[in-house]
């Protein structure tokens, strides 16, 4: 919520935060889009941030889609790093 309100962050780094890791039922690891489409609802407003950092989170197609889209009104941002992400053909082109 707190990134919601703030129009003035100009970098921010969340590499390894396993921000697509949930729990299923038996308590194992599973995939689940929450945390990076949060992310991506808190940044769409955001039209001052020039760095973004989310190096080996797993976020996947979907998620580089959701990062992608909230992005689209950014004409600042100069440095994006979405390294061991599980991005494929498909969350490259949007």
């Amino acid at each position: 919520e707190a990134l919601k309100v703030n129009g003035v962050l100009t970098s921010l780094d969340l590499s390894d935060n396993y921000l697509c890791k949930g729990k299923g039922w038996f308590g194992q690891e599973v995939y689940s889009i929450k945390g990076i489409k949060a992310l991506a609802d808190a940044l769409r407003g955001n039209w001052m941030l020039n760095t973004l950092k989310l190096w080996n989170n797993k976020i996947g197609d979907e998620g580089a889609s959701a990062i992608a889209d909230a992005l689209k009104g950014n004409g600042v941002l100069t440095t994006l790093r979405l390294g061991l992400n599980n991005i494929g053909d498909v969350g490259a082109i949007t």
